[in-house]
């Protein structure tokens, strides 16, 4: 799925389940819309058919629901099978003042719960602690510290605590790795020159319709430190052979720009037999410091359609083409 890993600090076992798509379970927790947990369990049934064995969830996605439902589907795999991921820098709380829904942060459950954001040591034990008895496991392969940046800078604090720790619990075995997500480029940026994450896990600035402009990539590759690439859609836009009008962008109606960019791409795909989708989820992984694409994925059907769009082929005259329209950096 990649060029050559840039990683080789990791072990095989986190290798090996990168080197197909990986599978994000935010919809498990109710991302927007309600989802069946039978669907979740049938999700992960029909991406274990189809071979993939790196699966991601967070605290914050549904404050736990989604971490519950992960655990259920999975408790049948032998555990040396699979890599999971979750994240720190969010821990649950008990609602002081619930409001009968999480709805205005994206999750249709319940808000008996809410987030206190903790980027310290005790934080990040806390928070580990609690996702593995939402899991009911023993151990997690990879822990992110998750959006540093969101609503306000933790930079600081994250330094100071959660990345001394993971250092930590990464030297000691208790995970095998450690990295930060987030959308932010900067961010990350800043996190890959002042420490030493084996992995980032950039949301939508690395896709076929936008390039970070900071540089992150390529000091990633210079350090050594892999991407996982995700929201490679940008919130659906590139999800569909031809974006309609009312296509979202960062979960927001698409503005003109990136709509008008997104067709002009999807136009040049059709020329060459490509479909828009396809050539969206191919492209991250044509970057070296991408070790792996991650989908968000709700439903058996949604498994087996980007399945079918990573085991595409997209003809080098395609990249070529975009660039000489001026769609893609001549660097790229």
């Amino acid at each position: 799925m990649t060029g050559s890993s840039v990683t080789p600090r990791l072990p095989d076992k986190l290798h090996n389940a990168f080197s197909n798509l990986g599978f994000g379970t935010a919809q498990f927790g109710n991302m927007g819309k309600k989802v069946a947990e039978q669907d979740c369990f049938d999700a992960v049934e029909a991406a274990w058919s189809g071979g993939l064995r790196f699966f991601d969830t967070a605290p914050h996605y549904g404050l736990g629901l989604s971490e519950e439902r992960l655990g259920r589907a999975l408790r049948v795999r032998p555990r040396k099978d699979y890599v999971i991921s979750t994240k720190v820098g969010r821990l649950l709380r008990e609602s002081p003042r619930p409001q009968g829904s999480d709805r205005d942060n994206g999750f249709l459950v319940p808000d008996k719960l809410t987030r206190v954001r903790d980027y310290t040591a005790e934080g990040v034990q806390r928070s580990l602690e609690a996702s593995l008895g939402r899991l009911k496991l023993d151990a997690v392969d990879i822990l992110w510290i998750h959006d540093p940046e969101e609503p306000t800078d933790r930079f600081d604090e994250a330094i100071s605590g959660a990345v001394p720790m993971l250092n930590r619990l990464r030297d000691e075995g208790v995970i095998s790795a450690w990295g930060i997500g987030s959308k932010d480029a900067t961010m990350l940026r800043r996190f890959v020159d002042h420490s030493d994450p084996d992995l980032i896990m950039l949301a939508g600035r690395y896709t076929l319709l936008e390039q970070e402009q900071v540089g992150l990539m390529s000091a990633c590759q210079a350090k050594g430190i892999g991407v996982i690439a995700v929201g490679v859609f940008n919130s659906g836009l590139m999800a569909r052979e031809e974006p309609p009008a009312d296509a979202w962008y960062e979960y927001g109606p698409a503005p003109a720009w990136a709509l008008e960019r997104a067709r002009l791409i999807a136009a040049v795909a059709r020329e060459h037999g490509v479909t828009l989708p396809e050539a969206a989820l191919s492209f991250p992984k044509r970057h070296p410091a991408v070790v792996n694409v991650m989908a968000g994925m709700r439903s058996a059907a949604q498994v087996e359609n980007n399945l079918a769009l990573v085991a595409s082929e997209i003809p080098e005259a395609f990249w070529n083409d975009l660039r000489a329209q001026g769609l893609l950096k001549e660097e790229v």
